[in-house]
């Protein structure tokens, strides 16, 4: 059994606070392979989750459990077509996604943690399933990004993406 409480949550985010990229997750399902994957995310401002999509027939659920975040959605050339707001408690808390949305989350402050369910096995992501018009996780240019998914408004277009 596995208890969910605020001692769970805070390691997960003194783990994304500790880490270098930010953000860090606490698995519920046993194995990648599993058929659901069930994590809670912790992600602290200035973490870069690349824009990306999943597949056919894969959705994802997102419900915020503490802090505040920012759930961007794009079209193919990195337009933002939707922009959400998620608030822990507050009127807009979570986002199931359709299957292959391109989209990216943004932590608003610190302690930010979301809950993911999302159909298995994980998979890691596959060139095609990762935005072009974005730069790669570790590039100098990710904070620049990650600044603008924070207010990127809808039909807000990414910086250029040059090398």
């Amino acid at each position: 059994m596995k208890v969910i409480d605020q001692q769970a949550l805070d390691g997960a985010s003194g783990a994304a606070r500790r880490s270098p990229r930010r953000r860090s997750n606490w698995n519920l399902h046993e194995k990648l392979e599993d058929p659901v994957q069930r994590l809670f995310n912790a992600i602290e401002p200035g973490t870069y989750i690349r824009p990306h999509r999943h597949g056919d027939g894969i959705w994802e659920l997102f419900l915020l459990v503490r802090g505040s975040a920012v759930l961007l959605i794009f079209d193919d050339s990195g337009t933002v077509t939707e922009r959400f707001l998620l608030v822990a408690g507050g009127p807009q808390m979570g986002v199931e996604m359709p299957p292959r949305a391109w989209h990216t989350m943004a932590s608003l402050g610190p302690g930010t943690v979301f809950f993911e369910v999302k159909q298995g096995p994980y998979v890691p992501p596959q060139s095609e399933s990762v935005a072009s018009w974005a730069p790669p996780e570790g590039d100098a240019r990710t904070a620049e990004f990650e600044a603008w998914f924070r207010s990127a408004l809808q039909g807000g277009i990414p910086p250029r993406n040059e090398r």
